[in-house]
């Protein structure tokens, strides 16, 4: 997750999302509003404004990560490991081909 690390300015979060800057635009607008990130003004670029998450942002992302983990948990068990992990290559593939990479 980009922004769990620290904050990023949009065109850095655009590019390591493969998005558009108008996309992150507007989700970083639609978070800000729910008071899930905030935009700080840049350290050294006046111009710039840095994206950050609150402490609602941080809990959210806590609670999507172990939900994250309780379906891949629940899967992997459903599955058996082999099967898993031939979804996880799966998956992972598909992702690779929607961002135009290769795999």
């Amino acid at each position: 997750m980009p922004l769990a690390a620290g904050g990023l300015h949009a065109s850095e979060l655009a590019d390591r999302l493969n998005v558009s800057r108008q996309a992150v635009a507007q989700a970083v607008a639609a978070l800000e509003r729910h008071d899930y990130v905030v935009r700080n003004p840049h350290p050294s670029d006046a111009r710039a404004r840095i994206v950050e998450l609150t402490p609602r942002g941080r809990h959210a992302l806590r609670v999507m990560r172990s939900n994250a983990l309780d379906i891949e948990k629940k899967w992997r068990d459903m599955l058996g490991e082999k099967r898993f992990g031939e979804l996880r290559e799966t998956l992972v593939a598909l992702l690779s081909a929607e961002a135009g990479e290769s795999t």
